[in-house]
């Protein structure tokens, strides 16, 4: 079953149709990536209209839908006509006022209404060819750490740092860069999503969170290393760090929470006595978006389950000082929870 015959099947039953021009919508439904593009969607049929520049590939590479050229009005309206189409389903949270206003305007015999994240919450449930891309973007960021590591050197930037993982991660066959490249070191690694600086490394940790595209796919991963001696301090710190990453990994666990696996990692960070330097989520789900609406933290209440891929990423953040993150991706299986993030983990000091 494609997944536009799964859209159909679970439109709800006052919807005659949905509609998207939302390109990672466009993609998850199609499986075709375009800067352009607009789906209609019936419990029938479903077309998608796109622009000249993209014709010839979207005839190659849509899966269960038709595929015509703009402008799409005079289609869609024999289709409305052809089809009976009274209500039409849209997602409210990537539609502005003023498109949703056009679209009124544009077909006016019709209603529209908001369907939420139906999109997204197919999404969260991955097939085992997105779990195989997903774990290929993975195994692509995993090789650009493995290369950086012998290249790092005291007298790098955080901007040289964050270039050479952007530039190892294209090399071993990414598209892109998931989000932009985090490499914070000194103080500035004290700052969850800090900017890397055209300043020469600190002494101290170097926070590296970097991931990739690959397919449409996005990978996440966060290593922390030492610039120069770690003293006792800071082998505390991420002794704790690591020590909660491992503990929640191991507590994962079909069924549980993400408020649940939450509370294994915060509770050993603050034993340890680092309560409140830990302020953000312990993760997220991954897919074709770097942030999907799985929330593994205290707000995260959605039961785990076959098909999810998230991060645990908990970390230790002390103003004015330093900060640790370490971060892994975690798919669930039918087999169990896999760990598909293989780089190494061990405090390493580059000298």
């Amino acid at each position: 079953m494609t997944k536009i015959e799964i859209l159909q099947h679970r439109l709800p039953a006052d919807v005659d149709a949905f509609l998207t021009t939302d390109s990672v919508t466009r993609f998850y439904l199609t499986g075709f990536k375009s800067s352009n593009g607009f789906l209609f969607v019936t419990k029938q049929t479903a077309a998608f209209f796109t622009d000249f520049r993209y014709i010839e590939a979207a005839e190659k590479e849509c899966v269960g839908c038709t595929v015509s050229v703009k402008p799409y009005k005079e289609e869609v309206e024999a289709i409305i006509e052809n089809e009976a189409i009274r209500t039409v389903a849209f997602e409210d949270e990537l539609v502005t006022v003023a498109a949703l206003a056009g679209l009124k305007k544009t077909f006016p015999s019709c209603e529209f209404v908001s369907v939420g994240n139906i999109i997204r919450d197919m999404m969260a449930f991955k097939t085992p060819e997105e779990m195989e891309k997903v774990r290929k973007a993975q195994s692509i960021t995993d090789k650009a750490f493995a290369a950086l590591l012998p290249l790092l050197r005291p007298d790098m930037k955080e901007t040289d740092v964050a270039a050479e993982l952007e530039y190892q991660m294209k090399k071993f066959g990414a598209s892109d860069k998931s989000f932009d490249t985090i490499a914070v070191s000194g103080i500035n690694s004290a700052r969850p999503h800090g900017v890397p600086r055209p300043v020469q490394l600190e002494s101290g940790f170097l926070t590296m969170d970097f991931g990739c595209i690959y397919e449409g796919y996005c990978s996440d991963m966060t290593r922390t290393v030492v610039i120069g001696k770690a003293d006792a301090d800071m082998k505390k710190v991420y002794q704790t760090v690591l020590d909660a990453q491992l503990a929640a990994i191991a507590a994962v666990r079909e069924g549980m929470t993400g408020e649940e696996l939450d509370r294994v990692a915060r509770d050993i960070i603050y034993t340890a006595g680092y309560e409140g330097c830990f302020g953000h989520g312990l993760g997220h789900g991954v897919g074709l978006l770097i942030h999907e609406p799985l929330r593994i933290s205290a707000f995260g209440k959605t039961p785990l389950a076959v098909g999810h891929v998230f991060t645990v990423e908990p970390g230790i953040y002390l103003k004015g000082k330093y900060g640790v993150r370490i971060e892994d991706m975690i798919q669930m299986t039918e087999n169990g929870p896999v760990d598909i993030t293989n780089s190494p983990k061990d405090l390493i000091e580059i000298m």
